[in-house]
């Protein structure tokens, strides 16, 4: 079998002198509200969804109806677009 052909190119490496525009206030971490009031948002939204369902539709909010859902479900889309800022 003939064996391969070595690479006539080197690997190629960054120059040193310019560095990405990351700065230093991008990798501080996340202040301690960022995932408290993410997982209080994923309990209230499935805390209000719960009562809605065993309410039998009557309970949190009768006259919403099924924007009870959208509520239940909002909070804890909410709590994922929070989560997603959290390092």
């Amino acid at each position: 079998m003939p064996k391969s052909q070595v690479r006539k190119k080197k690997v190629y490496t960054p120059p040193t002198d310019i560095r990405p525009a990351a700065t230093a206030a991008s990798k501080k971490p996340s202040p301690m509200w960022l995932p408290i009031s993410a997982v209080a948002l994923i309990v209230i939204g499935i805390a209000w969804l719960v009562v809605y369902y065993l309410s039998s539709q009557q309970y949190p909010v009768e006259a919403w109806r099924y924007w009870n859902l959208a509520v239940g479900f909002g909070c804890m889309v909410a709590s994922l677009g929070i989560l997603s800022r959290w390092r």
